[in-house]
């Protein structure tokens, strides 16, 4: 693989996801001191039906499109009439049931909005087709422009609408207008040529790899949603609603580092795949590398969580303090689990992940049930899925370790210093909350000296992933200045 493409894709890739995470988080903060807990938890409602029937509709066929090597033009327009076939079906599906989904959450005002919000079922699967074409060249660049553009006409569009009195309306319209604007930004510069012409042979070929893939995603998001569904219908959208943004501010800071790594370990080790040593360097880089942000990131903001509420969203959201420290932890160990499941999709093994995704949600939703049952705190429910996140690393590296010599023992050495390290920086910052002085000074204080003493200490125990992402930085100066 091309090292200055490879590098020039991280890079755009992480401006996009920076850009984008980076405008929604500001439009969050305006739009969470407009509206109440309740709204958000009413669209978390509305999200997990949308979530499934995107599985459904664009996990299995999205994916093969970036990882197989045979990939025509005319396979764009088979997979588009499928997928728009299925988009049709499913918004249908959800138009009929609104009324006993609202129902049985005891919110008939979900109705309409569930109704309207359903239409980003279409946009959204041609959009993937498009997402994959590029994911394949790993010609980020057009993702940056489509999904910022999108984050900030929804989000001007969001806010509009909340300071008019809109609501939840202001969460349903915001939502459905990012997916749109992305969709016609990246139709404007991505060439695909759509036909009305299905292949139902290559339809099957795409279907023997990607159903493993669908299962799995339906079983993953069940898996993520589970808290939801359960806490929206045993407690409140109220409580939902601090469930949620607490899971949210940790979810904007891994999602950057994250889906960064998603979007090029997949197409990377696809073009390597029959490479072990070259699959395994480049999984374990990107290991490392993520970890080596993520953990420092998660650890700092659970520490400055509660003047982080006060400052941006005011008192009204200081209920989902507790909820941010408990996902912190939880997604600390996302770069690790998605490393190990992208790799297995880019050797082609997504029989290996299906069966990983089987052992692992039927253990997680089974014990989150059970714990929701004899619990009387919504908060159990994230103690329940901190506890089970090391689990599913432990599964999860088995197939790893027989693939490309790379376990969790191995692993878990590798990522041992960054893990020390970010302990250390934890306690010095937290030695700070006990100085009484304005929360929004005490932010900007926790912050910067945060960040110093995570570079301190790495330099001082000469971590190596801090001299490689120096090197890389280096690397892409040099990229840039040559261009």
């Amino acid at each position: 693989m091309n090292k200055k493409a490879l590098i020039k894709g991280t890079l755009w890739k992480f401006f996009e996801r920076a850009g984008v995470f980076g405008t929604q988080f500001i439009v969050q903060v305006i739009l969470a001191r407009l509206l109440s807990p309740s709204d958000y938890g009413a669209l978390a409602i509305m999200v997990i039906f949308i979530t499934i029937s995107n599985v459904l509709i664009q996990t299995g066929f999205s994916t093969t499109l970036v990882q197989r090597k045979d990939i025509e033009e005319s396979d764009y327009s088979s997979v588009f009439w499928v997928s728009l076939l299925l988009s049709a079906i499913l918004y249908i599906l959800i138009y009929l049931f609104s009324p006993v989904i609202a129902r049985i959450y005891d919110s008939p005002e979900l109705i309409w909005p569930l109704r309207v919000i359903a239409i980003v079922l279409f946009p959204g699967a041609f959009n993937s087709l498009q997402l994959a074409k590029v994911t394949k060249e790993l010609d980020f660049r057009k993702i940056f422009y489509s999904n910022l553009s999108g984050a900030v006409v929804s989000g001007v569009f969001g806010v509009m609408i909340a300071i008019r009195g809109g609501g939840l309306w202001a969460l349903v319209y915001q939502y459905l207008v990012n997916t749109v604007v992305s969709c016609i930004v990246m139709r404007i510069t991505v060439k695909i040529d759509i036909r009305f012409y299905i292949d139902f042979s290559r339809i099957k070929v795409f279907l023997s790899y990607g159903w493993k893939l669908i299962v799995s995603g339906i079983l993953n998001t069940i898996s993520e949603q589970i808290n939801s569904i359960l806490i929206g219908y045993k407690f409140s959208t109220e409580s939902l609603g601090y469930y949620t943004r607490g899971m949210q501010f940790p979810n904007y800071g891994i999602s950057i580092i994250q889906d960064t790594m998603t979007g090029i370990l997949l197409p990377a080790i696809s073009k390597v795949q029959d490479q072990k040593t070259e699959a395994k360097l480049l999984m374990r880089n990107a290991l490392l590398i993520s970890s080596y942000l993520v953990f420092p990131m998660m650890g700092g903001l659970a520490i400055a969580s509660g003047e982080l509420i006060s400052v941006f969203l005011t008192d009204k959201w200081m209920g989902c303090v507790p909820y941010i420290c408990l996902f912190c932890g939880v997604f600390a160990l996302y770069p690790v689990h998605v490393c190990n499941l992208q790799t297995l999709n880019a050797l082609g093994r997504s029989d290996l992940f299906l069966m990983l995704e089987i052992i692992k949600k039927v253990y997680s939703i089974s014990l989150v049930i059970i714990t929701m049952l004899l619990s009387d705190t919504p908060l159990a429910v994230v103690i329940c899925t901190l506890i089970i996140s090391p689990v599913g690393w432990f599964v999860n590296s088995f197939p790893t370790k027989k693939l490309i010599d790379y376990g969790f023992f191995e692993q878990a050495k590798d990522l041992f210093p960054t893990f020390i390290n970010t302990v250390i920086m934890m306690i010095i910052v937290y030695s700070l909350s006990y100085i009484n002085i304005d929360p929004h000074v005490l932010l900007i204080i926790k912050v910067f000296i945060g960040i110093i003493s995570y570079v301190l200490i790495s330099v001082i125990t000469k971590n190596k992933q801090f001299y490689k992402i120096k090197g890389l930085l280096n690397h892409v100066i040099r990229v840039k200045q040559g261009d």
